[in-house]
């Protein structure tokens, strides 16, 4: 009976510990850089030329009065894998009326290229390799975790980013009121 209880409290305190280190890591992901540290202007990005997974060099800012969503994934993220399927749901559902996806690959370009031919993606998918990582971050990217997105405006201003996949209803808010 005692081994029994010391396994139940040792099973109670690791779910303690583990609870206590979810809520301090959502206050140092939310709470580490104030909102207003993120910057707002997209100039940066827009500015910027990434290569496809062909070698061709492509200017974020073809994209520029359109409502634009930038999503940093990897093949090997399992997050980012399973938020592309949404991606290029609103890609053909949106596109039309002025949405524009564009991935950013922290990857190697035979990589990208063969992920995106296998989902498979219905917008352009630039190479960025692990330097972008380091792009991310001065979006606002505090952890350079992945996925990372931005949205931005027809305007080329930052409206959204987020640390973490989004969820369907929060990015379908957030295109209809850009839109």
């Amino acid at each position: 009976m005692t081994s029994r209880r010391a396994i139940v409290l040792a099973f109670a305190l690791a779910g303690a510990v583990a609870v206590g280190a979810g809520v301090l890591w959502r206050q140092v992901v939310e709470d580490s850089l104030p909102a207003s540290a993120v910057p707002r202007d997209g100039a940066t990005l827009l500015a910027l030329a990434l290569p496809d997974p062909a070698g061709k060099q492509e200017p974020l800012g073809q994209w520029k009065g359109r409502v634009l969503v930038v999503n940093f994934w990897a093949t090997w993220c399992e997050p980012c894998r399973e938020e592309m399927p949404r991606f290029v749901k609103l890609q053909d559902q949106y596109g039309a009326k002025g949405l524009q996806f564009v991935g950013i690959a922290i990857d190697e370009p035979d990589k990208a290229a063969r992920f995106a031919a296998d989902v498979p993606l219905n917008y352009p998918t630039l190479v960025g390799g692990y330097g972008a990582i380091e792009l991310s971050k001065t979006l606002g990217n505090r952890l350079g975790a992945l996925p990372f997105t931005v949205v931005m405006d027809r305007n080329g201003g930052i409206v959204h980013t987020q640390l973490g996949p989004l969820k369907d209803a929060q990015l379908q808010s957030i295109i209809s009121q850009l839109l």
